[in-house]
C-alpha cells in the first residue's frame, strides 16, 4: 500500500485534536486533513470552520465511504476504538488510533487481526517514541552510557482533580466501560509503551490494582513488578490520589543511570561515577508530529517505517490487563 498523498479523516474531533494531533496532519509532507466527524455535528462543523478542513460529518460511515479520504485517525475515547477500526479495516484503510489502543489486550488483537485480513496498516498514537527526548534516552542505552541495564523504577503520583469527586461528573477517563479503567489506563499506558520502546518488551508482570480513595469505580492505585525478556527487573506504583503530583522513571545500570519524566520537561539527566550530564528538550508544538511524520512517509514509500503499531501497542495493554486483573 503506497500513496502519493495521505489524505486523513478524523473521527473524533475532540479535545486532543486541537493542537496535540489535529494540527500536525496539515503540516507533514505529503498529507492533508481532508475531513473530520463528530456526533454532533455542530461541532464538527465549528472544527472544520477553525481548521480549515473541507468537509465534516456526523456520522463515522459517511467518513469512512468518502472517497477522498485514504487514511483514517481515530480519536475517540477507546470504548469506540475496535469498532471504527474493524470499519476502516473493511474500508480497505490504514488506520491511526488513540492510545490505549482499546479496553483491553483481547480487543487489540481484534483489531490487529482484522488489519491483518484486511491487507492495512495498523498504527498506534505512542506519540513519545518518535520525540528526541525519549530517542535521547534509546541512543544513550544503545551507546552504553550506563552500562548493562539492571533495573528500571516508575513513579507516578497525582493529586486528584475535583471533577473526579463528584459523581455527576465524572471525566470518562475514570469510566471503564469507555476508558478501560480509571487514569492507569489513560496515562501509565505511555510509559509502559515507552519503556517497551527502550528496553525491549515486557515478558512476565505482577501487580496490584485498588480503589482506595472510593471517588469512582476503576482502580485508582496500581503496583507492580515486571521483567523484561532482557531480564531487567522493573517496579511501578502509580496513585491518582495522592498529595502530591510526581513523575519521575529511573532506568539503572552497571556504570550510572539515566532519570527522567514521562510527561514534564525536566531534562534527560545521566549520572554516572564521572558526574552527571543533562540534556533539555522543548516539547513539539504538537506533541503528535513526530509520529505522524513517520506514519506519512512509510505510507509513501519514504523509507522509514512508523516505531508503533497495532503489535506494539497491544504490549501495553496486556502488561495493564496483568496487572490490574485482580482488582480489589
Amino acid at each position: 500500500m503506497k500513496f502519493e498523498k495521505v489524505r486523513w479523516g478524523i473521527i473524533g474531533c475532540g479535545n486532543v485534536t486541537e493542537v496535540k494531533s489535529g494540527p500536525a496532519f496539515q503540516k507533514v509532507k505529503n498529507s492533508e486533513l481532508v475531513a473530520v466527524m463528530r456526533r454532533t455535528g455542530e461541532l464538527a462543523k465549528d472544527y472544520a470552520k477553525r481548521h480549515n478542513v473541507p468537509k465534516w460529518y456526523d456520522d463515522a460511515d459517511a467518513l469512512l465511504n468518502d472517497p477522498e479520504v485514504n487514511a483514517v485517525y481515530i480519536a475517540t475515547p477507546p470504548g469506540s476504538h475496535k469498532e471504527y477500526t474493524l470499519k476502516a479495516a473493511k474500508a480497505g484503510k490504514p488506520v491511526y488510533v488513540e492510545k490505549p489502543m482499546a479496553l483491553n489486550f483481547s480487543e487489540s488483537k481484534e483489531m490487529i487481526e482484522a488489519c491483518k485480513t484486511a491487507g492495512v496498516p495498523l498504527y498506534v498514537a505512542y506519540y513519545r517514541r518518535a520525540q528526541p527526548r525519549f530517542l535521547k534516552i534509546k541512543e544513550l542505552l544503545e551507546s552504553g552510557a550506563i552500562g548493562d541495564v539492571r533495573f528500571v523504577s516508575t513513579t507516578q503520583h497525582q493529586i486528584p482533580s475535583e471533577d473526579v469527586k463528584d459523581p455527576a461528573k465524572l471525566p470518562w477517563r475514570v469510566q471503564s466501560e469507555v476508558s478501560g479503567g480509571g487514569l492507569f489506563f489513560d496515562l501509565a499506558s505511555h510509559t509502559l509503551d515507552l519503556l517497551n520502546f527502550l528496553l525491549g518488551p515486557i515478558k512476565e508482570v505482577h501487580g496490584f490494582a485498588s480503589n482506595q480513595a472510593g471517588y469512582y469505580k476503576a482502580e485508582d492505585i496500581v503496583t507492580g513488578t515486571y521483567r523484561f525478556e532482557s531480564g531487567v527487573h522493573s517496579v511501578g506504583s502509580w496513585c491518582f490520589t495522592a498529595f502530591e503530583n510526581k513523575d519521575v522513571n529511573e532506568i539503572i545500570g552497571s556504570k550510572g543511570k539515566i532519570t527522567f519524566s514521562t510527561f514534564g520537561t525536566e531534562p534527560v539527566l545521566l549520572t554516572t561515577a564521572n558526574g552527571s550530564e543533562q540534556w533539555d528538550f522543548e516539547p513539539p508544538q504538537h506533541v503528535h508530529q513526530p509520529l505522524v511524520e513517520t506514519v506519512v512517509k512509510e505510507l509513501t514509500g519514504e523509507g522509514q517505517v512508523c516505531p508503533s503499531t497495532g503489535e506494539t501497542g497491544s504490549q501495553a495493554s496486556w502488561v495493564m490487563d496483568q496487572m490490574t486483573q485482580g482488582q480489589k
